[in-house]
């Protein structure tokens, strides 16, 4: 499951899973809201907001590494062995496991190792120097002269300058493109135009549930009569939605 998060948000709360608050503590991996100053019931034990939180990431989520590792590699960042060997190392398994699991010799899992903890002083690094930049700056690197550039979905299947969009540049796509009912005058030829529009078609869909490819094409024939077939295709290719193997059910990609 890939969600919308705030990326802005603490690095201890991205590992806990969890942002707190006076008033509640949220889960940043599904949403769920946990009162403060209430207690709860959970597997036969009581808890109060946090408690409750980490209980709730424990059931329903496993643990917020396995569900940041399986966020699209490019927000992680990740190669797909990376990401293999990472899950393995978060089981405890040492390097011969690892190398027989994955078919390779203990010693390429020790260079994995080593770039794997390189990657992350230079992560270190650079989080460290975008901080520090923006204190000197009292401005963020995502700050252009045309306001704050809006956040990538994180479903998008691939990260370019397509997805450097201003609320301005947003605005005057959707006045362009569409009509006050949310319908399309015309699809964009333009990437950036295009990403912008179909994020706006999206919102059309509901996040909680499946659609037949019936029930899409009503939906998305209100929206574009003249070619729906071709929205639905950019949508499944953009990573808007994702569909089934056998091409029978769609559903939104968090």
């Amino acid at each position: 499951m890939e969600v919308d998060m705030d990326w802005k948000m603490e690095m201890e709360d991205l590992v806990n899973g969890y942002t707190a608050s006076g008033e509640s503590c949220t889960c940043i991996l599904c949403g769920k809201q946990f009162e403060q100053g209430r207690v709860y019931e959970m597997g036969g034990e009581l808890y109060d907001a946090r408690g409750a939180v980490r209980y709730h990431i424990r059931k329903k989520h496993g643990n917020t590494a396995d569900f940041l590792l399986n966020q699209p590699a490019a927000l992680t960042g990740v190669t797909e062995i990376q990401k293999q060997l990472l899950q393995l190392l978060s089981r405890g398994m040492d390097d011969e496991s690892i190398g027989r699991s994955m078919g390779i010799a203990q010693s390429t899992v020790r260079n994995h190792r080593f770039k794997l903890r390189e990657k992350e002083k230079q992560a270190r690094l650079f989080l460290a120097m975008m901080k520090s930049l923006e204190k000197k700056t009292q401005s963020a690197v995502g700050k252009s002269d045309q306001g704050m550039m809006e956040e990538v979905h994180a479903s998008a299947t691939m990260l370019d300058d397509r997805y450097s969009i201003t609320p301005q540049e947003r605005e005057r796509t959707i006045a362009a493109y569409m009509d006050e009912n949310g319908a399309l005058l015309q699809f964009p030829a333009r990437e950036k135009k295009k990403i912008i529009v179909l994020r706006e078609i999206v919102k059309n869909f509901k996040a909680d549930r499946e659609y037949s490819e019936k029930e899409v094409n009503r939906i998305l024939e209100r929206i574009y009569a003249r070619d729906y077939p071709t929205v639905r295709r950019y949508l499944i290719e953009y990573g808007f939605m994702d569909r089934s193997k056998d091409g029978s059910v769609y559903r939104v990609k968090e």
